[in-house]
């Protein structure tokens, strides 16, 4: 290669390389994602380590301390860090104790509707066009048909009595539809691919060929999606808390104390605006971080 050809060459490579970094298309989304794994790591660690630096028990109620000469919930102090809310109890202590439950509910009901989302997704694009492809996509389509939320709700009002466990297991069961529709149409894409062909040629099981081929395949587009329900989980979970259709009282959820703040929103606004705040930053951090994944694994970006 001659001197010109490899300056015009170096030059393309610089070009690429600067448009890779400092690109606005390239910038936004990488930011995105550094803000979406800030907030998502300032969650976790709140969730983990709130309850422990808690200054005060988030279910006793104190009333020397946490009660205003007017019989009003004190503010923000030093001894109470987000004041008291309306049974005068500490605010910030039952904020990172459901915290805690929020995030917890949020992964497990999360990882319950991805691994049935992606074992309906896969099993309805290798079968495409037969019984089963039939059956399960006819499933999945009249339960989009009704509103995500609406489907939790019925079923959190249908249970005599709600907990931890059975709030994760609504939300992963009825999670997982629009997981499935995704996975069916990347396993669409993946299965007529050459290595795949080539391993059906030689023989190898339907089990094993999706196991060792195809899910690897769709684990990229399936983390970007697990990632954004965590938030869409969390939601659900405020709402039907908000709703009184979550986890009974007295223990702390976020929704909960966003319905017994909404009396007090003039005397006392820190009680609503604690886990208010808190459910926003949540749903957007792991929706900046689902969409910095998206960017990062699109080959298209690459």
């Amino acid at each position: 290669m001659d001197a010109a050809a490899l300056l015009t060459s170096a030059r393309a490579g610089l070009g690429r390389l600067a448009r890779s970094a400092l690109g606005p298309r390239a910038g936004r989304p990488r930011a995105s994602a550094r803000v979406g794994l800030t907030l998502v790591g300032l969650l976790v660690a709140f969730a983990v380590l709130g309850p422990v630096v808690a200054p005060n028990d988030p279910y006793t109620s104190d009333f020397a301390r946490g009660v205003t000469p007017e019989h009003l919930p004190v503010g923000p102090s030093r001894e109470f860090w987000l004041g008291t809310d309306r049974l005068f109890r500490d605010v910030f202590a039952r904020l990172a104790t459901g915290a805690r439950l929020s995030l917890s509910i949020g992964v497990t009901a999360t990882a319950l509707a991805t691994a049935v989302g992606s074992v309906v997704g896969v099993l309805a694009g290798w079968y495409e066009g037969r019984w089963l492809d039939t059956l399960l996509m006819r499933v999945v389509d009249v339960g989009l048909a009704f509103p995500f939320l609406l489907i939790v709700m019925a079923l959190g009002a249908a249970l005599d009595r709600t907990t931890a466990t059975t709030i994760f297991l609504t939300l992963g069961l009825t999670g997982w539809l629009g997981v499935a529709r995704i996975v069916r149409s990347k396993t669409l894409q993946v299965r007529s691919l050459d290595y795949v062909v080539a391993a059906r040629a030689l023989g190898q099981s339907t089990p094993r060929v999706l196991v060792r081929h195809v899910l690897p395949n769709v684990a990229g587009p399936v983390v970007v999606i697990a990632t954004i329900l965590v938030a869409q989980m969390i939601l659900a979970e405020s709402v039907l808390s908000y709703l009184g259709a979550g986890i009974a009282p007295p223990t702390p959820t976020w929704g909960h104390m966003l319905f017994e703040g909404q009396d007090y929103l003039g005397a006392a606004p820190w009680i609503t605006a604690a886990p208010g705040v808190a459910i926003l930053l949540s749903v957007l951090g792991f929706n900046l971080l689902g969409e910095g994944l998206r960017d990062a694994l699109d080959p298209r970006k690459s």
